[in-house]
């Protein structure tokens, strides 16, 4: 187990109609509610054997549940803002604690596997940042050896332009980076692999 390294992930509780609310729209709250807890399963099983220090970030309330269980994941609220500062604070505090390499992840990509993980972390002993773009023109992960805080702010959170606006800040301040595969995240109804969906019930 390394514990210079983090990896912190923000997660919602899973609660009829707090989540996934786009796609909603489309497939009602209770197939969106069954389709993130779904994603939250396959987060867990793509993150629970990875050598490093684990933080779960909630963003309403800690929920002590057996999803993530404290012998694994440390359990931290999300403080208040927009998600850039959010994002900065839990930074903030790993590299507060002493973590040297620190990556965060969402729960919203099915794509993402452990050996992805692994790459990011790899990546950021010869890289100062590292970074994974989404189809939607956001991005599912984001890795540091130091706080970068301009990385955080004046972006257009939940937009297709949230990858290119911290790619832009990320060369604008010459840090060497590591752009990991593009992987698809699952916000709408075309995201959805529904035969996923029936196999893993």
């Amino acid at each position: 187990m390394d514990h210079n390294r983090l990896l912190l992930l923000f997660v919602r509780a899973p609660e009829l109609g707090k989540v996934k609310t786009r796609l909603a729209e489309a497939v009602g709250p209770e197939v969106a509610l069954e389709i993130y807890i779904h994603l939250l399963q396959h987060t867990r099983q793509v993150t629970e054997k990875l050598q490093t220090d684990k933080a779960v970030y909630f963003a309403d309330a800690i929920v002590d549940d057996e999803l993530w269980p404290k012998a694994i994941y440390q359990h931290h609220l999300q403080t208040h803002g927009d998600l850039g500062q959010k994002m900065q604070a839990a930074f903030e505090d790993a590299f507060a604690a002493g973590y040297s390499s620190v990556v965060i992840i969402g729960s919203d990509c099915k794509q993402l596997t452990q050996e992805i993980i692994e790459q990011a972390f790899d990546a950021l002993q010869t890289h100062e940042v590292v970074i994974g773009p989404a189809l939607d023109g956001g991005y599912y992960l984001l890795g540091m050896n130091k706080l970068y805080p301009e990385l955080f702010q004046d972006k257009a959170w939940s937009s297709s332009t949230v990858f290119a606006e911290t790619l832009y800040d990320i060369e604008r301040l010459h840090l060497s980076h590591k752009l990991l595969p593009e992987l698809s995240d699952v916000d709408h109804m075309e995201d959805v692999d529904f035969d996923w969906l029936a196999g893993s019930e």
